[in-house]
């Protein structure tokens, strides 16, 4: 089979620590691995080719870097110019698949779930697998374990065999008496939103509702380009795709679906309180990770970046990361996106990324800025290199903290050690290199009379920048 993994979420109700720029597939919430890199590790053991992903361009580079983390090969990483929701995305891996197998089996994941038992997880796709061999659409539903209002419901059909069924319908998320229902009724299941199926019969379904995606899809395709291990999807063909989903578009409209069940602990960890009940508690029922002393405190999430210190919570939400602090009461998780919302519309840089911004090189923290000057902290990975670049309105000021740095000034070429420093001044071209074995660290003092990002000219680049 062909694992197919959707990356393209941002995972806003995760704010503050999951941003549009580092979303939650990428964090530790989990383990001390990333959720994305749990999705790849738990397919270990399958019979199935290294990994198609499909992700925000914006991401591609963290992508590739939690694959080359764990040790894993990849098939593509295919770049969406925009988000077009799952059918969209879908549709483009079963297009790319059949040119390379006309009998290509797809085993569509998300990037950003937690499945406690890789046994049964495993044992299910098998079973999804036989069925989708004999032309069925699988979907994974899930054993409700409570009547839960964040997730949708897959209610059984007939019986096909031990454990997997027809679909008799798909329900949106309930409100908590209707769950409750569904859940007492035993006749219904959470909606995982992973697939099995052939590539061809996936797309045989579309063609008969929404023909237009697999247009623009195949024209997308064909207009798209290779950009170093990526490929990079035609922009202007691809956002005339319907924004919809996999369930709308083919799910709910086709008779050839079918459900199997996975009987494991399972979360899309689409919420703090998901969060916290997936991850181990103290005696007092916290979820405590970094500098915590919680005094009096009982059935808490906190995260903290510094010293975080509470007494007398319960069912709170406590999470501060390096540029904001999130104070919520559990039940009102779900609104955590209405605060994103309202950043997004004041045009708060928070809204979009971290004060820690990753870039392919490795990352930039910004430690503080005035009106006419920016101090931040520059860790480069070894061996990689920041492009060839120049700024209009700012000079910089370099100092080796840590490792070797390879510095491009003008027509100099010079290495600059530890605690030694070399100046830039505005207009003048530049790049930095770590050409050593460790991460390079240094501390950039700016100053001038415009200090954003946009005032940077890229002349040559390794990461195809440009």
């Amino acid at each position: 089979m062909y694992p197919i993994i959707l990356s393209g979420g941002s995972g806003s109700r995760l704010w503050p620590l999951s941003r549009p720029l580092y979303p939650k597939q990428f964090l530790r919430l989990h383990s001390d691995k990333t959720l994305f890199q749990e999705t790849v590790l738990r397919l270990d053991g399958l019979d199935l080719f290294p990994p198609t992903v499909i992700c925000n361009e914006e991401h591609r580079f963290i992508v590739a870097e939690n694959m080359r983390i764990i040790g894993r090969e990849y098939n593509d990483i295919i770049l969406e110019p925009v988000g077009r929701n799952t059918a969209p995305a879908i549709t483009t891996a079963a297009i790319m698949a059949l040119e390379q197998d006309e009998n290509a089996l797809l085993l569509v994941l998300s990037a950003d779930h937690v499945i406690e038992d890789s046994k049964v997880f495993a044992k299910v796709v098998k079973q999804a697998q036989a069925l989708a061999r004999q032309g069925d659409l699988v979907t994974f539903g899930v054993t409700p374990v409570e009547p839960h209002t964040g997730y949708g419901y897959i209610e059984k059909g007939n019986i096909i065999d031990e454990g997997a069924y027809g679909i008799a319908d798909f329900k949106e998320k309930p409100d908590l008496k209707t769950a409750q229902s569904f859940v007492d009724s035993g006749n219904y299941l959470w909606n995982s939103g992973m697939f099995c199926f052939k590539a061809s019969a996936y797309l045989k379904e579309l063609e008969k509702n929404s023909p237009d995606i697999i247009t623009h899809v195949k024209a997308a395709i064909e207009k798209s380009k290779d950009d170093l291990d990526f490929t990079r999807l035609d922009k202007g063909e691809f956002e005339k795709c319907e924004d919809i989903s996999i369930d709308y578009a083919v799910m709910e409209k086709t008779d050839k679906g079918a459900v199997v069940t996975l009987d494991s602990k399972w979360s899309d960890v689409g919420s703090w309180d998901a969060v916290w009940q997936v991850s181990k508690k103290d005696v007092d029922g916290n979820v405590c990770i970094g500098d915590v002393i919680a005094k009096s405190t009982k059935d808490c999430l906190i995260r903290a970046n510094k010293l975080v210190c509470t007494i007398g919570l319960e069912n709170m939400i406590v999470v501060d990361t390096q540029d904001a602090l999130l104070v919520a009461d559990k039940k009102y998780d779900q609104d955590v996106k209405s605060i994103v919302e309202d950043l997004k519309k004041a045009d708060r840089k928070e809204a979009k990324h971290h004060r820690t911004v990753y870039r392919p090189w490795g990352h930039y923290d910004s430690i503080c800025h005035g009106d006419r000057d920016q101090v931040k902290r520059i860790s480069v990975k070894p061996g990689a290199k920041l492009s060839l670049q120049k700024h209009f309105h700012r000079s910089e000021h370099w100092v080796v903290v840590k490792g070797t740095a390879k510095v491009t000034k003008g027509e100099e070429t010079l290495i600059i050690s530890e605690n030694e420093s070399i100046y830039l001044p505005v207009g003048i071209i530049h790049a930095l290199e770590n050409p050593g074995k460790i991460m390079l660290e240094i501390i950039e003092v700016q100053t001038g009379s415009y200090l954003g990002e946009d005032d940077i000219v890229r002349l040559e680049d390794i990461y195809g920048r440009t």
